[in-house]
């Protein structure tokens, strides 16, 4: 069975042409659906169209948020009702083309965990498309996972990852990034593009903010996830050894300057080094303290985060032999 799940917010238009065309490729394909819609707060009718496509088709399901939670919210709410081994993302504003599942089903086939579109001929203005390039390599240099199209809302991934990666916030297009970081493998397709028919787009400026916002704490997921000492405390003892030197220099010449004659006594409060250095010694005190935190957290409040994932099993022995 292969699950579909689609983020809805205001794209009643689109609805019932989506879920047709859907239908068509698995018709031709031999796939047995799973369709999840889920209704992220639409104000415009959206709802009343997935009740109707429910009710006509049993493959598919809808979810009905109280208000718009957000993207990464609705796929969490999909993902947890899917029911395939595979499970596949798209947006319902028909900008994805479902003929290209077939594309990532092969891919998946190769041994892939999460196989990401690439939609390299865009129909959208040059104002999104530049600074969301720019944006792609800067996550491939930053995270290692190099993919040209991380805010591709069509990607196929395997169930069991969302057993390791949780979703929250807007990290919804770093999911191959916060799988990669767990061991699974991570691919690219080319796939299609096409313009936009109904509705407008939900993004504005504000997303790049954000995005960068996001993959900041993405890196640090991967990187420092299970060791958040490892970089908290680092800066932490860079800060905290300056703030020591810093007083010890002002101390060694505040004595200098008592006890040998002829020298012009020093009076500290007047030196802005005093505060540098103070500030220097409380901020790596702070870092390091809130490292600890964070470790115990993790050591004991967090059992469920766990520091590793397996691959595969072996059959389990039979302990009453």
């Amino acid at each position: 069975m292969l699950s579909i799940v689609i983020p809805v917010y205001n794209e009643s238009d689109s609805l019932r042409q989506l879920h047709e065309e859907l239908s068509e490729v698995a018709a031709a394909e031999g796939y047995r659906l799973d369709v999840i819609f889920v209704d992220d707060g639409s104000t415009d009718g959206s709802w009343e169209e997935i009740r109707a496509i429910a009710a006509a088709d049993a493959r598919v399901q809808g979810l009905r948020f109280r208000r718009n939670f957000g993207k990464a919210a609705a796929l969490s709410a999909g993902f947890a009702q899917a029911a395939g081994e595979l499970v596949m993302t798209l947006d319902a504003d028909l900008q994805d083309d479902p003929r290209e599942i077939p594309k990532f089903l092969d891919e998946m086939e190769k041994g892939f965990d999460v196989v990401s579109g690439w939609k390299k001929v865009r129909h959208d203005p040059w104002h999104k498309v530049w600074p969301s390039r720019a944006f792609n390599w800067l996550v491939g240099k930053v995270t290692g996972v190099k993919l040209h199209d991380h805010n591709c809302g069509m990607k196929c991934y395997r169930r069991e990852i969302f057993d390791e990666v949780r979703l929250y916030g807007e990290l919804h297009r770093f999911v191959p990034v916060l799988a990669a970081g767990r061991g699974y493998r991570v691919g690219e397709v080319v796939i299609s593009h096409r313009p936009r028919r109904f509705g407008r787009s939900k993004y504005g400026v504000t997303r790049f903010v954000k995005g960068f916002l996001d993959l900041l704490t993405v890196k640090f997921l991967t990187g420092f996830g299970q060791r958040p000492q490892h970089v908290l405390g680092t800066f932490g003892l860079v800060s905290f050894l300056l703030g020591v030197f810093g007083l010890t220099y002002l101390a060694a010449t505040w004595c200098i300057s008592r006890m040998a004659p002829g020298i012009e006594p020093v009076h500290l409060h007047q030196r802005p080094a005093l505060l540098y250095a103070v500030s220097f010694l409380l901020l790596g005190g702070q870092l390091m303290s809130i490292g600890f935190l964070a470790e115990l957290f993790i050591a004991y409040f967090d059992p469920s985060t766990k520091a590793y994932s397996i691959s595969e099993r072996t059959d389990t022995p039979d302990t009453n032999k």
